[in-house]
């Protein structure tokens, strides 16, 4: 009875115990929060603070509760219409004296989405309506390829003399699993079509067929010399090109010494610490007074955005976000859940009050299924007979073009990813694995697909002829919606179908997008489409909010970020960028086993979007590393 009595006091105490710890953590990110919550009315005089710690998306994911408290933070995102309206509403706000760019944690993103913030920077930089512009100031000790193509934009460059800055453009390598799922006796039974589809090939083989590097050169060599424009553009007198073609030569020269090298080449215009940045601010923006040398008075990023809420007056043009892997179900924000956003824009359209409606597309694909089903709600917009304008950004492939043959008009820009007509399917099997450690199967069948597929036995014929035939069927349907919705014939969209990667100028050379133009054209185009006056509408974003609590546990995650860490230097942010691709490799398994069984997904797409992985890629990576203790 005594050990009874025992256990049961011991049973309470952890429950007192847990309830005590979710009353505390549950006050404090709620203090947190209420602290840290923007004041609309206190925005002074001072510098606009870009601070971008994390990579920049279309659209940002939902912040995780269990990512706070282990330890391994939360990787901050900036929406990209927040950045630049932001930067649009500086450049014409007499308060903001100075944009401040800090990009030495800079997490990348896709070009597409960093040209517009470019150009973003350019109008502030530059000036607009014959006024003129502002200072715009930029400081890392390293830059990324992504980092220096916003700091080219920049009035000044600052580096640290301790650090330096090397490109590395598109490519890399990429893992191939051939060879250790032979080790481990698993089997890959694919299902596909396209000689263009190479998602699929790091399963099947252990280098890059020459069909798919072909592929790849072609988009990287057009992306690329995109990125080199953009910078010859923004900073004219830059000497980069030697960098690019034997940097080793030029650090050798410089003898080793990066920071100078790139003062130099005139890649950079001060070298100095961040103290001594600081002062060159505080020169502009004015010093905040009370606090150390080389402070200076300060807008923060957030409560900018706050105060410049975006405009609600007029008619509404609905504007529809599918933003991220394209998943079949419910989602949280920064993923395309099919039953999440057909929801959305069903619940939208219930009310009779749109206008217009602008899809918005940011993604690499995923479930074909899921793509179908929201291409289907889309056709619910035209049955009211409302105008639809698809806007592609920085990726439109496999399941996101599937999704895009819903509209009447679609708008792509020059580095738009798209294309990538394609479907396959993966499913694993384990009955060489298990006949290694001395485990077989065996059991009753009624007809050929009892228990197909099989895990433990493998696929039978039968199984095998009846997926094949499933993804030649999703092709075809693929091709038929393509050939459709661009007054093409099947034939014609098979020739550069086959799963191709194209760039968004080829694309247009294609037929398969409409025109160049960005988010703000498309939603321009479908409001003249509805007849509706230039001043006379305003974009209602149909996406799903993130929760409260949500926010709170970002609010006490950026509060808690340390200012005035440094990302490292050049040598520092090439390995970041090379544990990136390690931990998008690890996320590409994870989709492969847990996803849909028929995808319309993009391989090549992940290896241009930055040097940051995906959120959850990045916790997945944390995970497996910790448990090697690595």
């Amino acid at each position: 009875m005594k050990l009874v009595r025992g256990a049961w006091k011991i049973l309470v105490g952890i429950k007192d115990a847990l309830v005590l710890i979710a009353m505390l953590l549950f006050f404090g990110l709620l203090f947190a929060a209420l602290a840290s919550k923007p004041n609309k009315a206190a925005i002074g005089d001072g510098a606009l603070v870009l601070k971008l710690d994390g990579p920049i998306v279309e659209q940002t994911q939902e912040a995780s509760a269990f990512a706070s408290l282990s330890g391994n933070g939360i990787q901050r995102e900036y929406r990209l219409r927040d950045v630049v309206r932001s930067l649009d509403k500086a450049a014409k706000d007499d308060r903001v004296k100075v944009v401040v760019l800090d990009l030495d944690s800079f997490g990348g993103g896709y070009p597409a989405a960093l040209e517009d913030v470019g150009a973003a920077l350019r109008r502030v930089r530059d000036g607009s309506d014959g006024k003129g512009g502002k200072p715009v100031l930029a400081y890392a000790t390293a830059y990324t390829d992504s980092g220096y193509r916003l700091a080219a934009n920049a009035s000044e460059i600052w580096e640290s003399p301790m650090g330096g800055t090397l490109f590395m453009g598109p490519g890399g390598s990429q893992l191939y699993y051939k060879g250790l799922i032979d080790k481990l006796g698993v089997n890959a039974h694919v299902y596909r079509v396209g000689k263009y589809k190479s998602f699929v090939e790091p399963y099947t083989r252990t280098e890059a067929s020459p069909e798919a590097k072909e592929e790849v050169v072609k988009l990287y060599q057009v992306l690329f010399a995109n990125w080199q424009q953009s910078v010859a553009r923004a900073r004219p007198k830059a000497k980069f090109a030697p960098f690019l073609a034997t940097p080793g030569a030029v650090i050798t020269a410089a003898q080793g010494d990066i920071a100078k090298a790139n003062m130099d080449a005139g890649l950079v215009d001060k070298l100095g610490t961040r103290l001594d940045f600081g002062k060159r601010v505080a020169a502009i923006a004015g010093v905040d007074s009370g606090k150390a040398a080389g402070l200076f008075k300060t807008i923060k990023y957030d409560a900018y955005v706050a105060a410049n809420p975006l405009p609600t007056g007029g008619d509404k043009v609905g504007v529809l976000t599918i933003a991220g892997d394209i998943i079949d179900g419910k989602s949280k924000a920064g993923s395309v859940g099919s039953d999440t956003v057909s929801k959305l824009l069903l619940d939208a359209l219930a009310k009779k009050d749109l206008k217009a409606l602008v899809v918005r597309v940011d993604s690499p694909g995923g479930s074909a299924l899921a793509s179908e089903d929201m291409r289907r709600a889309i056709q619910e917009a035209k049955a009211q007979k409302l105008p639809i304008v698809v806007s592609m950004g920085s990726v439109a492939a496999s399941g996101g073009y599937w999704v895009s043959t819903a509209g009447d008009m679609v708008f792509a820009q020059p580095t738009t990813i798209t294309g990538s007509i394609g479907i396959f399917g993966i499913i694993p099997t384990f009955e060489n694995t298990l006949k290694k450690v001395g485990l077989t199967t065996d059991g009753v069948r009624t007809t050929p697909l009892s228990g197909q597929p099989d895990i433990y036995g493998g696929t039978n014929p039968e199984t095998d002829a009846i997926f094949q035939a499933g993804i030649e069927n999703g092709y075809r349907q693929f091709i038929t919606r393509v050939a459709g919705a661009r007054k093409m014939t099947p034939e014609q969209v098979n020739e550069i179908a086959q799963g191709r990667v194209w760039d968004g100028g080829t694309a247009l050379q294609l037929h398969l997008v409409d025109k160049f133009g960005g988010l703000q054209d498309a939603i321009a185009e479908a409001a003249r489409r509805a007849g509706l006056k230039a001043d006379g509408y305003h974009a209602e974003y149909l996406e799903k909010k993130p929760s409260a609590f949500a926010k709170m546990i970002q609010q006490f995650a950026d509060s808690n970020k340390d200012d005035d860490a440094s990302a490292g230097d050049a040598f520092t942010r090439m390995a970041a960028e090379r544990r990136a691709v390690f931990a998008r490799a690890l996320g590409d398994v994870t989709r492969i086993g847990t996803g849909a069984a028929i995808q319309a997904r993009c391989l090549e797409c992940d290896g241009v979007g930055g040097n940051a992985p995906r959120a959850g890629d990045a916790r997945l990576m944390d995970f497996v590393l910790a448990r090697f203790g690595l």
